[in-house]
């Protein structure tokens, strides 16, 4: 039996109105259609007859039964075919016309798709006519719903006027067509533009790409006009900038992105970087600045030693823990090694009695929080070596006093102390201490100092050292002598003047980039597996960061949230530019973080390239660079293997003018341009943006050949 009760129906915003009907349910009144004769039409039933008795019909969409007075579905709103005059009697006759899908709204589809129903392959029609029903063919019926509102509302117990409802976004139906998120998109005339038909296919794709990843916010009716021909708004780093169908601005997206869309998301920004006031250095929060210093010289110069005996005399090194690597050197036969163990942890580095990796130590002095960087003196580590030399402001040249040491460490062929020269100097370290250490071998003899300074002297000069920048300190790291004090020893009465300490404090500070977007390269990543915990460790170049900061890892394009920071092993909350800190990452993958990468600001993402165009001075070489050549790329934290793709020009030494173009080779002493591609893609910046990422060292066959700065990134082909 069918079931009577009361439906309401509340209509939002539009309508005001509230209505009672009275409906009725039977499961047994439906007719799936499996009964359609051969021409697809459904016979009437004797349920559809007796039902069209009782008074009700059924809705084409959602099969329900309604009752035969009323012009729409209760259920789904389709209006009814054929469309009839109320409860009147009186009236004239229904308005005849034939209704092929009657109006029905795409959310009506997609809300009762999923009823069981059949659908004839033709529909069963019916014409209005003289009051009679009959069966016709498919057709339409044209016309406004405000039309046919007011043709039928004398059916109605409650008469109103419906004014035309404007949506401040897309439209229900059209959130179901297109999937689109009306949370995310601005007014009804920004949607209009942004799917206009003039617009090309590649902008389409570019613009749902767009919709992904920014927010596009709305604007008042006042910009209405302007919005179309600008197309809408959308908001990169706090101010309201416009996309047009040329040219789209983009942000990276808070999930992980790749290295691409990070390249296309940098070409298109062009809103200046403002940084905040955090970001600016605290002249009350930090008395002291920070200078990264690089020891480098020739093996067996005695560069650890030097670090670990001024460690231990600054307090960096408890006597206890001194006497512990004292032990520890005598049984191995090593007790001379006793400072250096301070620093050489690793067993093969113990044994073997040399470097192979840059150590990091800290202390301060006076005026600076000093970043000790030890770096490894054997050939066969300078690549090891120019990891720490692209994070140093300054240098610490230690030379060996003994005679032949000094000799061999200037040797044109294979002497450390030329290379480990001209490769601090390419990455921008324009301050130099010597430090003529051992001068107890030569009974601090002041002649010995001076042919050193004099042959060494000239060979810095060409390296583009100012006079006024060396400092030349005699000393003995073993005797202690001139190190934090003045020396005790007589014999050296005749030098006057700095000791290393405050040789060290007599450096001019370096310029940093604070309100540049962040930059810091990568130098080592630290994996915890026990505690699931990811670190990194390098330098900020550009920038500041601090906890809870969001930041991108280039090349991966994987964006990360910055746990804590740590600086000199102690906690801290800011870290900016020139500061060497440790950084705890989460919600990162660990493999998709390496040595070599770099943390950026994911507004503004570092480009990523495998081919560029390099002005470099070539070295001592015996063999000439061709076109084809293959070469070691180094450049901050990374190594490549490279391909030499043009040699484009001479220059002149003097003028830096073009003075020869498309040479066959590159001979010693020349400087050039060419072109160069990489095996695989690196991080890097042209050296006018940004020169910690724009320099960059040549290598083959152990040995550097070239040194230079990147001029241009071309852009990789797709």
């Amino acid at each position: 039996m069918p079931r009577k009760g009361n439906y309401r129906v509340d209509y939002e915003d539009d309508y005001d109105a509230y209505e009672d009907y009275e409906y009725y349910d039977n499961d047994n009144d439906y007719d799936y259609g499996y009964n359609a004769n051969e021409n697809g039409v459904v016979p009437e039933s004797k349920e559809i007859q007796e039902a069209a008795k009782i008074g009700i019909w059924r809705c084409p969409i959602c099969t329900y039964d309604n009752e035969d007075d009323m012009s729409a579905c209760e259920i789904c709103g389709v209006l009814r075919n054929p469309l009839v005059k109320g409860h009147s009697k009186s009236s004239s006759g229904p308005v005849g016309g034939i209704c092929k899908d009657s109006g029905v709204s795409i959310m009506a589809k997609s809300l009762f798709a999923s009823l069981p129903q059949h659908k004839p392959k033709k529909a069963v029609v019916f014409e209005a006519k003289n009051g009679a029903l009959l069966k016709g063919e498919p057709g339409n019926i044209l016309g406004d719903f405000h039309d046919f509102h007011r043709a039928f509302s004398s059916q109605n117990k409650y008469k109103f006027n419906i004014a035309p409802y404007k949506f401040d976004g897309p439209s229900p139906d059209d959130l179901v067509s297109s999937g689109m998120r009306s949370s995310t998109l601005g007014s009804k005339a920004n949607f209009k533009t942004s799917s206009s038909p003039d617009v090309s296919r590649k902008e389409k794709e570019l613009k749902i790409e767009v919709e992904r990843e920014i927010t596009i916010e709305g604007h008042d009716s006042s910009s209405a006009s302007t919005s179309k021909e600008k197309g809408p708004l959308l908001k990169i780093e706090g101010k309201p900038q416009t996309i047009s169908g040329d040219m789209m601005k983009m942000s990276i997206s808070s999930k992980s992105g790749s290295a691409k869309n990070a390249n296309r998301a940098r070409a298109s920004v062009s809103a200046p970087f403002k940084p905040e006031k955090w970001m600016l250095p605290d002249q009350i929060e930090d008395k002291l600045s920070q200078l990264n210093l690089a020891i480098v010289g020739h093996v067996d110069s005695g560069k650890s030693t030097l670090s670990g005996r001024l460690l231990h005399l600054l307090g960096r090194i408890s006597q206890k823990e001194f006497h512990k690597y004292e032990r520890e050197a005598k049984q191995l036969g090593k007790g001379s090694f006793a400072y250096a163990w301070a620093l050489d942890e690793s067993a093969e580095e113990r044994e073997r009695g040399i470097t192979m990796t840059v150590a990091v130590a800290f202390f301060d002095t006076k005026k600076y929080h000093i970043v000790l960087l030890d770096s490894p003196g054997h050939k066969d580590f300078v690549p090891n070596m120019i990891s720490g030399a692209t994070q140093a402001d300054a240098a610490i040249l230690v030379i060996d006093a003994s005679v032949g040491a000094f000799e061999a460490g200037m040797d044109a062929s294979g002497g450390q102390t030329r290379e480990h020269t001209q490769l601090i100097r390419s990455f921008g370290a324009d301050q130099i201490i010597v430090a003529v250490n051992k001068m107890d071998a030569v009974e601090y003899s002041r002649e010995r100092f001076d042919i050193i300074k004099q042959k060494l002297g000239v060979f810095l000069r060409s390296c583009s050292f100012k006079e006024s920048s060396i400092l030349w300190i005699p000393m003995s790291a073993m005797e202690n002598q001139n190190l934090v004090d003045v020396p005790s020893d007589t014999r050296l009465s005749w030098y006057q003047g700095l000791c290393l300490l405050d040789a060290i404090d007599s450096l001019q500070p370096p310029v940093r980039d604070y309100s540049k977007p962040l930059l810091l390269p990568i130098c080592d990543v630290i994996k915890s597996q026990s505690q699931g915990q990811l670190s990194v460790v390098g330098k900020v170049e550009n920038g500041a960061l601090r906890s809870g900061y969001k930041v991108l890892v280039m090349p991966s394009g994987e964006i990360a949230t910055v746990r804590s920071l740590e600086r000199d092993n102690h906690v801290c909350n800011i870290a900016r530019a020139g500061d060497n800190v440790t950084v705890s990452l989460q919600g990162v993958d660990p493999n998709r973080v390496t040595a070599g990468g770099v943390l950026c600001h994911p507004d503004f993402p570092v480009a990523v390239s495998k081919h560029f165009e390099l002005k470099i001075v070539v070295l001592d070489v015996t063999t000439p660079i061709l076109i084809g050549s293959q070469l070691e790329f180094h450049i901050h934290h990374t190594k490549e293997v490279a391909r030499v793709v043009k040699i484009l020009s001479l220059l002149d030494p003097k003028t830096g003018k073009v003075s020869k173009k498309s040479p066959r080779c590159l001979l010693s002493k020349q400087n050039a341009v060419i072109e160069v591609a990489l095996e695989e893609e690196v991080c890097v910046e042209e050296y006018s943006r940004c020169k910690a990422l724009g320099r960059v060292s040549l290598r083959a066959s152990g040995r550097t050949i070239a040194l230079g700065v990147v001029t241009k990134i071309v852009q990789n082909e797709q």
